[in-house]
């Protein structure tokens, strides 16, 4: 088979990380006969330092032109300043609402091998943690009016969050389903005690699970389960959750599995096309020193093989090759531990490589 991925590298790290996804990907194609052809393209900071644009019209279409799209990371402290609709950042937001990528999953699975990397107490993680986010990531108060009004106070400013039963529907219906090949169990989190929109949030949800007869469901207000992910974690299978409690709580979730740098994501919409990105960020601080880690990347491609194209072997491989490294000792900067072998993002990407 040959498929068609958009690379989009961006900044930072994004490239060096990027790099060594790519070559695993070629390992994988050579060994199941398959082809990957990569177009890259500029988005983020790099495409605003060529093209003064986060995110370029032919890296949109190009994109949209593809079978999937692979991501690195985007920003960083070289564009803070720039205005709100110039950052960075922007050319996420933008990719997610024209590709129509609706649901974010993030898996937060703690290795086995880094269980000394989980701040928690071993008595909570006990034989280890897997969690996953569902995050609607194209509606609530992140696309939702904004703008300026006088105040009392002064100059003030607004972010107006609104969900359609559409919106919440769809949603819901990826969480239920992921749930369906997990554990069985969905909490929902909002805020319905005190917002309208988790109030229909929640109504929604309940009317979704009616077809779901097989999972179990619970609601938690959004500050409990932020407090309920450190006290308890395994409580939890599948989350689902609207746009910005999505975004803090995945965040949470993934540090305690020990590091942000080993986690990967997917950014799905309609039919089987998707997103994939490592969850951290572009720490432009170590970009080009072969330190970054990779791994987050590389199973995000992994995600995408399983989700976009149905090769569940190939992902399955992919995984245990990271799996296989992690339990040999070695280990990027992010993630080191007395005892361990300390290795750059080429070399952890060769291992992987070799395991595969």
């Amino acid at each position: 088979m040959e498929y068609k991925i958009a690379v989009v590298p961006g900044d930072g790290i994004g490239p060096d990380v990027i790099e060594e996804t790519l070559k695993v990907l070629d390992r994988v194609g050579d060994k199941y006969g398959h082809t990957f052809k990569y177009t890259k393209y500029l988005a983020g900071g790099a495409a605003l330092d060529e093209t003064g644009e986060p995110l370029p019209q032919d890296t949109l279409e190009g994109c949209k032109n593809s079978d999937a799209v692979l991501l690195g990371a985007v920003g960083g402290p070289k564009w803070d300043n720039f205005p709100g609709e110039k950052r960075p950042e922007q050319a996420l937001l933008g990719l997610r609402k024209n590709l129509g990528l609706f649901a974010n999953l993030r898996p937060a699975l703690l290795f086995e091998a880094l269980k000394e990397a989980c701040p928690l107490k071993p008595e909570i993680i006990g034989k280890g943690l897997d969690i996953c986010v569902v995050r609607e990531l194209t509606g609530g108060i992140y696309f939702g009016e904004k703008g300026f009004k006088a105040t009392e106070y002064g100059k003030g400013a607004y972010d107006v969050k609104i969900y359609s039963e559409g919106e919440v529907k769809r949603i819901a219906k990826i969480a239920f389903d992921m749930a369906m090949k997990r554990s069985r169990k969905v909490t929902n989190v909002d805020k319905a005690n005190i917002l309208e929109s988790s109030r229909l949030w929640r109504r929604v949800v309940e009317e979704v699970a009616v077809d779901y007869p097989e999972v179990e469901l619970n609601h938690m207000y959004v500050d409990n389960a932020a407090m309920q992910l450190i006290r308890d974690p395994k409580q939890f299978d599948v989350i689902v959750t609207g746009n910005m409690f999505g975004d803090i709580l995945s965040d949470e979730a993934s540090m305690i599995t020990g590091s942000i740098g080993m986690l990967p994501s997917a950014s799905l919409g309609v039919g089987n096309f998707g997103m994939y990105e490592p969850v951290h960020g572009s720490a432009p601080d170590i970009a080009g020193q072969d330190k970054a880690n990779p791994m987050a990347t590389i199973l995000s491609a992994a995600m995408m093989l399983r989700y976009n194209f149905n090769l569940s072997e190939e992902a399955d491989i992919i995984e245990a090759a990271v799996k296989s490294v992690l339990d040999q000792g070695y280990r990027t900067g992010d993630i080191m531990s007395k005892g361990m072998k300390l290795a750059g993002t080429k070399k952890i990407g060769q291992l992987i490589i070799n395991e595969i």
